[in-house]
């Protein structure tokens, strides 16, 4: 009866030593970003947002330390796909977040969701993991890629537009971003060009330039973001286009290009895109970023920048949602869902296929009181927002 006795208080020893010790577990996050390639001012400015956050929570969680593992997908889907099978299976990461771009999201999203972890996208937003294939533990800190072109649509729109050429890179975020201007502009579309995308992206585009000039357009719409960006602007400027054909972008005049085509000579002032986000909203956990951002690294967060260091609350939120219990993946799912955090975006809430429903604005390229070029909102384009694809996604 003794040797039983002991046998069970042994055992209960054991548990509740098993207990301590998996609440004593650090919160391992992996994140997978471009850090090589022209791409990596992207990358360095979603890790610098991601260890911002971490710092403004004292770099704990719940209680428990955090660590971030940060790999470089290399701008390639079947790397990315890599990385995020080591995180999941050498590191035994409890979240994975970062993925700037679409086609590498998906080629690592099932290893991910699979092994059971959350993903958590601080900036692709692929339609199909918003519609058919959404999952429980897929979570997006930023928007749909649909959503941001949706509101320039409708700016287009307002201004009176009638006819459109459309240039924008061949992959998934390109051909989503074409499919959300045309979802919402009610002029026609007078042709389109998809260029060569990825590690040996087209970074000419006379012939594109060339035949958007001699449609009879009103407007050009263009998508490309990084080294691709500054290209298409300064042919775009060099081809004397700018006062013959009107250019409209999103995603390619941001934090990161502003001081590099300032450099180059090219005039930005007034230029115009459309977001959820601007460094001017008055959050005061935008206020915090912004201010803490550009002391610490000496220049403005970008929108990537600003998704990053969201992803890090909205893990924060579901860890502490939890009370710290990693295991308990039903409690943290349903405190991210719930959104209770300071966004930098202001309040929103979560749709079915856990993608926000948000706000979408009309910036515009200004000066800030010390000359450093900046964005401003211009107006509301779209309120509350939510992608087309959410009525496709089973969950509830």
């Amino acid at each position: 009866m003794l040797r039983k006795a002991l046998a069970v208080t042994f055992a209960a020893g054991l548990s509740l030593c098993a207990t301590m010790k998996a609440m004593a577990a650090e919160v391992k996050i992996g994140f997978v970003t471009t850090l090589t390639t022209p791409a990596a001012v992207i990358g360095r400015d979603m890790v610098d947002a991601a260890k911002l956050a971490i710092e403004h929570m004292g770099g704990k969680m719940a209680g428990r330390d955090v660590r971030l593992i940060v790999e470089d997908d290399g701008f390639r889907p079947d790397i990315g796909r890599q990385k995020a099978v080591k995180l999941v299976k050498q590191d035994d990461v409890d979240f994975v977040t970062g993925f700037i771009w679409s086609h590498v999201l998906m080629a690592a999203r099932k290893p991910v969701l699979d092994a059971g972890k959350f993903l958590i996208s601080a900036n692709a937003g692929p339609a199909p993991l918003a519609g058919k294939l959404c999952h429980r533990n897929f979570f997006s800190a930023s928007w749909q890629n649909d959503q941001v072109p949706m509101a320039m649509g409708e700016v287009l729109n307002q201004l009176g537009v009638k006819t459109l050429y459309i240039i924008a890179p061949n992959y998934t975020a390109g051909k989503n971003i074409v499919a959300g201007v045309e979802r919402t502009f009610r002029g026609k579309v007078l042709g389109k060009d998809f260029t060569r995308w990825g590690k040996d992206a087209q970074l000419d585009f006379s012939a594109e330039l060339s035949k958007a000039a001699a449609s009879g357009a009103d407007a050009l719409f263009a998508f490309y973001p990084g080294k691709a960006g500054i290209a298409f602007i300064r042919q775009y400027n060099q081809a004397g286009l700018k006062d013959k054909l009107k250019l409209y972008t999103v995603f390619t005049i941001d934090a990161l290009s502003l001081p590099r085509l300032a450099q180059a000579g090219i005039d930005v002032i007034g230029g115009q895109s459309t977001h959820f986000w601007s460094p001017d909203l008055n959050p005061p956990a935008n206020r915090r970023f912004v201010k803490a951002f550009r002391e610490k690294y000496g220049r403005y967060p970008s929108f990537y920048a600003a998704q990053a260091y969201d992803a890090m609350n909205l893990i924060r939120a579901g860890v502490e949602g939890a009370k710290g219990d990693l295991e308990n993946t039903d409690a943290i799912r349903a405190a991210m869902k719930a959104a209770r955090f300071e966004s930098v975006r202001g309040p929103f809430r979560y749709g079915n296929n856990h993608f926000p429903i948000q706000n979408f604005y009309l910036r515009e390229v200004v000066r800030d009181d010390q000359g450093h070029l900046t964005f401003r909102i211009v107006k509301t384009v779209l309120k509350d927002h939510q992608d087309p694809y959410a009525k496709d996604c089973p969950l509830k």
